[in-house]
């Protein structure tokens, strides 16, 4: 009864100046729909990413020469290692024994072309035929190339589902032949579609055997790494130890210097990842929390303004009883009102414009629960914080002055 009288006495107040309720809404509106967006946008970037992560599998992990880049520092410096290459791949399956498959990786972007339609910049890459076991590729159609068509440098091509689209489209892509940095390739495989991320498609790619690729591009040295799938779970940290001695002996690496090449995993690209968007997170959540307390000062001045123009008011119902608690919360659940408002319009807002912007990106994304805690416990931290003043000020007035007021 008394939560329902409040709200009604707070909503008849805030109705009888709706403009000024109005413009006093629209600063908690803008900075709760800011943090909704920053907060539901980075939680959906990194859905995605996690999820693209995922096909590495659990038990894999991934040596490269450059790794994870920050900085034009650490650019600089990463450059200067030798590059990863095909006799490091043996001396890792040699020395190993919790490695269970290791499959070189190489990438070069090509012109192809069918009949008289010709694709630029595809990515081609070049693996070896375990390499399909080692990361999560689903086949659509056809198959991988195999350990035979590597073995004796078969030109056949398993192609992304956008090259088929591109390519293909209401025909059989299967045995067909396309034509890739000007050599003749049969197309034996089509993969599941992947989808985008980051505006980036996926399925834009052609991988064609190793020992192929090798001799149509070069090794691709500075762009060569290795996926590397350990027997189990249970053993992926022995096999990153055994493999990164292998590489350190291998690349005499000295006993007291830092390794020369990366090893990533994709629960740590994640973590680097979270790292990385919590810095950026919270700073821009700073910065948009300027116009959360530009947005609390509108809402103290308009509560101070409606305790000058309600004293009458206020000296009546002390005449009639009402304790200065009465009218301390009365006032800071109207501010409350107006903030919780807000928030709620913020949160509503925020989540469309995120979605807005992330689908651009073609990435799903959903409230957070984080995103909707911060949207109320802003909204409620902003009416108790800049609606407690005018609220004191409120129940401690006289109530003979305040009947007098004019």
């Amino acid at each position: 009864m008394i939560f329902g009288a409040l709200l009604r006495i707070s909503y008849d107040a805030l109705r009888a100046n709706k403009l000024r309720s109005g413009l006093t809404l629209l600063g908690v509106v803008i900075g709760v729909t800011s943090v909704m967006t920053i907060v539901s946008a980075l939680e959906g970037m990194q859905g995605a990413i996690a999820e693209d992560l995922n096909r590495l599998g659990p038990a894999t992990f991934v040596v490269t020469r450059m790794g994870v880049v920050t900085s034009e520092e650490m650019f600089w410096e990463k450059i200067k290692r030798k590059p990863l290459t095909l006799k490091n791949v043996t001396q890792i399956e040699e020395g190993c024994e919790y490695c269970d498959k290791v499959s070189p990786r190489g990438y070069y972007e090509a012109r192809v072309k069918y009949r008289d339609q010709a694709l630029r910049n595809v990515l081609i890459g070049g693996a070896t035929a375990n390499y399909v076991d080692i990361v999560d590729i689903e086949v659509a159609m056809g198959r991988f190339h195999s350990f035979e068509d590597d073995l004796y440098n078969r030109k056949v091509a398993y192609i992304g589902e956008q090259i088929r689209k591109d390519l293909f489209e209401g025909i059989d892509p299967l045995g067909k032949e396309i034509s890739i940095g000007g050599k003749k390739f049969t197309v034996i495989g089509v993969a599941k579609e992947l989808g985008s991320s980051f505006g980036n498609n996926q399925d834009n790619f052609i991988m064609i055997p190793f020992s192929v690729f090798e001799t149509m591009f070069g090794q691709q040295r500075r762009g060569l790494n290795f996926a590397i799938k350990a027997v189990d779970v249970a053993h992926l940290k022995e096999a990153m130890d055994q493999t990164r001695m292998v590489l350190r002996s291998a690349r005499h690496v000295p006993f007291d210097a830092e390794d020369d090449f990366d090893m990533l995993t994709a629960d740590n690209i994640l973590d680097m990842l979270n790292e990385f968007t919590k810095v950026i997170r919270w700073g821009l959540i700073g910065i948009s929390s300027i116009s959360l307390v530009v947005g609390g000062i509108v809402v103290m001045n308009i509560m101070m303004v409606s305790v000058t123009e309600r004293t009458r008011e206020i000296g009546i119902r002390k005449s009639l009883g009402a304790k200065r608690n009465h009218i301390l919360v009365q006032f800071v659940f109207e501010s409350l009102l107006v903030t919780l408002t807000g928030g709620l319009i913020g949160i509503i807002a925020g989540f469309l414009i995120a979605r807005s912007l992330v689908g651009l990106m073609d990435m799903e994304i959903q409230p957070s629960a984080l995103a909707i805690f911060l949207g109320l416990g802003i909204s409620v931290g902003v009416g108790l914080f800049f609606g407690i003043y005018p609220a004191m000020k409120a129940a401690r007035l006289d109530p003979v002055k305040a009947l007098s007021y004019e």
